[in-house]
């Protein structure tokens, strides 16, 4: 099992930045990948991007390409999510996962909600006017 806390998290204004960090202790050993998601209001949770634990080969939602950067440092466990240009609609709470299924690298399961494991507790990101 894998224990993860994300940070970094607050107030913005829109068309602000904002970088927040996802620590991962515990049986870290067997994370394949890692992803954010995030949970707007009344909204299910959506993909934002992932990342290869080993390889560091990212994926990201449409929404956010351009925008957004994911990056890992291994020897401190913790993930990182660039947010740059943050828009109004992207007030949510962000949480990243760990997944252990190496099963695949692609689209279709990088996304799924299901290939994550463990999660965050989420850390809540607003965007203000």
């Amino acid at each position: 099992q894998v224990q993860l806390v994300e940070s970094g998290g607050g107030l913005v204004q829109a068309g602000g930045s904002l970088r927040l960090s996802c620590a991962a202790s515990g049986r870290t050993f067997s994370t394949y990948s890692m992803g954010w998601f995030r949970q707007a209001l009344w909204k299910e949770r959506e993909f934002v991007g992932a990342i290869s634990w080993s390889s560091g080969s990212t994926y990201y939602a449409d929404s956010v390409k351009g925008r957004f950067t994911i990056s890992r440092d291994n020897a401190k466990n913790t993930v990182y999510l660039q947010m740059n240009r943050l828009k109004h609609e992207e007030t949510a709470v962000y949480y990243c996962g760990s997944g252990t299924d190496g099963s695949g690298w692609y689209p279709g399961r990088i996304s799924d909600i299901q290939m994550y494991d463990s999660w965050g507790q989420g850390t809540q990101v607003t965007l203000s006017s």
